[in-house]
């Protein structure tokens, strides 16, 4: 079914709208020499088609705006004609440092009609992330509040080189123009003319295994790539989408951003001073969200309250970000009535895999490889392995089949080369297929455990670790070991008003026997009082490997440090 890009787009709504997928996967496309999404789809099937409809709810306390999408795409033209005013030009590069505030959503759009590229950054870098940030690639424009814009100006001061232009969401600053000067700009402006192979956006990875790179993203792949993480998520026009995101990572591209706007639903951002499970139910229940996005993290503190108590509307809930315990599935679907679906991708990529709604799916499993990807579990010599059997998931490449992946790490040919070879792309993470192509997840290759010459995924340990009572979050690495090499160490974050001590210490042990092959359960727990993440939320279990490595050198012991009987 050859046919051009805009109808493509309207097919893929209609199909997935009627949770038809049966075509999705034999779709056949001829990539444009130029293409820009905010033209070519947004504006077409989305403001010309529903001016009047809500594109973004933005609530702040007690403050709301609400913007059609005639509105959001008429300010972003504004922005678009303020910068050019200011000397900015297609291919200079764009730093938001930004909280949850319409001006993401408007720096997005502008981006890509105007042919800059953006960088999405994380609201809590201090001035010394940004420095360094800077070494990699300095930012000729920046998009920032006022608790940003210090950090930026001393950034840039220690650099030694100016910017072009800096912009302040509100109020004003020295060497800042206001966003608000844009309301005296024209409601149209001109395209910039994107080739489709332009770079629009540069994202540093999360860093869980090591230091961030960039991610380099281009105008076709990216906004394209995310049919696939519409058919995801699931919503359709006339959805209200909800999903828990900050805007400095992907996932707020993926699921804030490009999901919803794709399928002309409206978004809801709920910009919040501190995580409070109840308020973000009573707003699910007030907005009438109704699909919802999280990550585990987000719904293990969701369902700590009592569901059922919230008028939710909910018609359709996914997960991403981190593995998904079949624990966290039973509790939100007997609170909400919705089964949660799990899906998997990158910031390198699109959504990769995933369950989809009206599909059959196994809890646990992250679901099968999405219609746009052909996605097989490899071995490193780049042979697909037979089920139940481990290796690396990959997706294989035909330059026939247009997908959302990425097209390098900027000026990394090295680690470029490690993720592109034998017709591949290396994900770098574990995983095996069973009989029936479902995907389950083990752990990143740098996470996997070599314990008396058994190979252990840290997931499959701290999925049973969660489902116990006192238990919110657990992190499971290797502890250097004199006689097993390595050993098996949990760190564990308990509930509110749960102590640690030796007695819950063997108890989880005891409870690790019961749900784990012996070799798998812990040896060591520890109860920390937090665990290190990246800017999105994942654990950092680089940096608490690199703990263990450095205490057993030191002979030191952890802060309430506890040893099976069979250490």
């Amino acid at each position: 079914m050859d046919m051009d890009i805009r109808s493509f787009f309207s097919k893929v709504r209609r199909d997935l709208a009627a949770h038809d997928y049966t075509q999705l996967s034999e779709y056949k496309l001829e990539k444009p020499e130029y293409f820009n999404w905010v033209e070519d789809i947004f504006y077409p099937l989305n403001v010309e088609a529903f001016p009047s409809d809500r594109a973004l709810i933005w609530r702040y306390g007690d403050e709301e705006k609400i913007f059609s999408f005639r509105e959001i795409y008429e300010s972003s033209n504004q922005l678009l004609n303020l910068m050019r005013n200011h000397g900015a030009r297609a291919g200079d590069h764009i730093y938001s440092l930004l909280p949850l505030v319409p001006a993401n959503w408007l720096s997005f759009l502008t981006t890509i009609k105007g042919g800059f590229i953006l960088m999405p950054t994380a609201t809590n870098l201090s001035a010394r992330d940004l420095l360094y940030r800077f070494e990699s690639l300095f930012p000729e424009i920046v998009i920032s509040d006022q608790q940003g814009a210090p950090k930026l100006d001393e950034a840039e001061q220690q650099f030694g080189k100016k910017m072009k232009l800096k912009i302040l969401t509100e109020g004003t600053r020295d060497g800042w123009i206001s966003l608000a000067d844009a309301d005296n700009e024209p409601v149209s402006a001109t395209a910039a003319s994107t080739l489709a192979d332009d770079p629009f956006l540069y994202f540093f990875t999360s860093g869980t295994t090591g230091l961030p790179k960039v991610v380099v993203h281009t105008h076709f792949t990216y906004p394209f790539g995310h049919l696939s993480t519409a058919a995801w998520v699931g919503c359709r026009h006339g959805d209200v989408h909800y999903n828990i995101s900050s805007p400095g990572w992907a996932k707020f591209a993926w699921s804030s951003f490009f999901a919803p706007w794709n399928m002309g639903a409206t978004i809801f951002a709920n910009q919040v001073d501190a995580f409070v499970p109840k308020e973000q139910l009573a707003a699910m229940s007030e907005y009438g969200i109704t699909t919802f996005c999280g990550s585990p993290t987000v719904l293990r503190m969701l369902i700590q309250e009592d569901l059922r108590q919230f008028d939710l509307k909910l018609r359709t809930s996914c997960a991403a970000g981190e593995p998904l315990n079949p624990d966290v599935i039973d509790q939100w679907e007997k609170g909400t009535g919705i089964r949660i679906r799990d899906g998997y991708g990158q910031t390198e990529t699109t959504c990769l895999a995933g369950n989809l709604t009206g599909q059959p799916l196994k809890p646990g499993s992250m679901g099968k490889g999405m219609f746009m990807y052909n996605i097989g579990i490899h071995n490193e010599e780049g042979k697909e392995v037979p089920p139940l059997e481990e290796g690396v998931i990959c997706v294989k490449l035909d330059e026939r089949r247009h997908n959302g992946i990425f097209i390098e790490y900027l000026e990394d040919a090295e680690r470029t080369g490690k993720a592109f070879k034998h017709g591949l792309y290396y994900t770098g993470d574990k995983a095996y297929k069973d009989e029936d192509g479902f995907i389950w997840f083990i752990g990143r290759n740098d996470d996997v455990i070599k314990a008396s010459a058994y190979r252990i995924g840290p997931f499959e340990v701290e999925s049973v670790l969660v489902e116990h009572p006192d238990v919110v979050e657990a992190a499971v690495v290797a502890s250097p070991h004199e006689m097993r090499g390595y050993a098996v160490k949990a760190f564990v974050i308990l509930r509110a008003g749960v102590q640690a001590s030796e007695a819950l210490a063997h108890d989880l042990f005891k409870y690790s026997e019961q749900g784990l092959a012996k070799y798998k359960v812990p040896r060591i727990i520890e109860f920390p009082e937090s665990l290190p993440k990246t800017i999105s939320g994942k654990i950092r279990r680089v940096e608490l490997r690199a703990q263990e490595a450095t205490n057993k050198i030191n002979k030191e012991v952890g802060t309430h440090e506890y040893f099976h009987e069979k250490y």
